[in-house]
């Protein structure tokens, strides 16, 4: 078993795999990341059958939180199966922050929150805006800390799908990006490293500033959501609300009461931005 320790934010894992050529694409995706002695969590990719690693190697993933019925993938997607086992892990065993299906990004010491359903274009958003005077805080989870309601980084490595990877491309040609993996079941991915101010500051949170619901695909338009709604939608991108209990009702109801939300449709992310912009400004 081939492994590396990688820090993202407040969490840490130990990845290892049977196949060395996924340790050795995680550590070139992670390089600038702290490498923890201890860590929170373990996720490991393992031959489904001992043949199965050297003939159509075929990956299980599994770690310290497992879904017995998960599908395995093919070596080619590797990386998604780190990417798919970490989350389960943070999905299923965090408790430290109040986890958010979000991404989120920080200017002036405030977080913009960027909640949605799959393909609503919320990790292209933060992504976008990292490279356009913003910090980068994660694109996947947006955790939230319990006493003081701040909004903690979890810069992880970017999930880029389809139509998104050329934009990124065109955006920040000179970022580092990942291995192309085609025909995933969630279409093709493609990975990239956070910029650096990301990763060093990856400690400091931001007190949230705004919420944001983007629907990427839409005619521009800009809705303002009020405190039941957004409360209801929030639980729903919660994986951790229910377990947490009242502190977690406690968190969430602060974030909801104290923080204006929004709903934006767009075409585009300088359309996207331009919205972002104007709301900002009258904060």
């Amino acid at each position: 078993m081939h492994e590396t320790n990688i820090q993202v934010g407040p969490a840490s894992f130990r990845i290892g795999s049977v196949w060395k050529e996924v340790i050795d694409q995680i550590e070139m995706l992670y390089a600038s990341y702290p490498k923890p002695k201890l860590t929170d969590y373990t996720v490991t990719l393992d031959a489904v059958r001992p043949w199965r690693r050297f003939i159509r190697p075929s990956a299980a993933i599994n770690g310290d939180f497992m879904l017995p019925d998960a599908a395995p993938l093919p070596l080619d997607h590797g990386l998604l199966g780190v990417e798919m086992g970490v989350n389960l892990q943070m999905a299923l065993g965090w408790r430290r922050q109040l986890i958010l299906h979000a991404s989120s990004v920080e200017k002036d010491g405030k977080s913009l929150i960027m909640s949605g359903e799959s393909g609503s274009g919320k990790s292209t958003l933060s992504a976008i805006l990292g490279h356009r005077g913003w910090r980068f805080m994660g694109d996947e989870f947006a955790l939230i800390n319990h006493d003081n309601g701040f909004a903690m980084p979890y810069p992880r490595m970017i999930s880029l799908k389809n139509e998104a990877i050329k934009t990124m491309k065109k955006e920040a040609p000179h970022a580092q990006f990942g291995p192309l993996m085609k025909d995933t079941p969630k279409g093709d991915i493609q990975h990239i490293v956070p910029p650096a101010d990301a990763i060093r500051k990856m400690e400091q949170g931001a007190k949230p500033a705004l919420l944001l619901f983007p629907n990427f695909g839409y005619d521009a338009e800009i809705r303002e959501i009020f405190p039941s709604e957004v409360f209801m939608r929030l639980t729903q991108a919660s994986t951790n609300f229910v377990g947490l209990g009242e502190t977690g009702f406690n968190t969430l109801k602060r974030l909801v009461l104290d923080v204006p939300a929004f709903e934006i449709a767009y075409q585009n992310g300088d359309e996207a931005e331009n919205m972002i912009n104007q709301l900002w400004e009258q904060l």
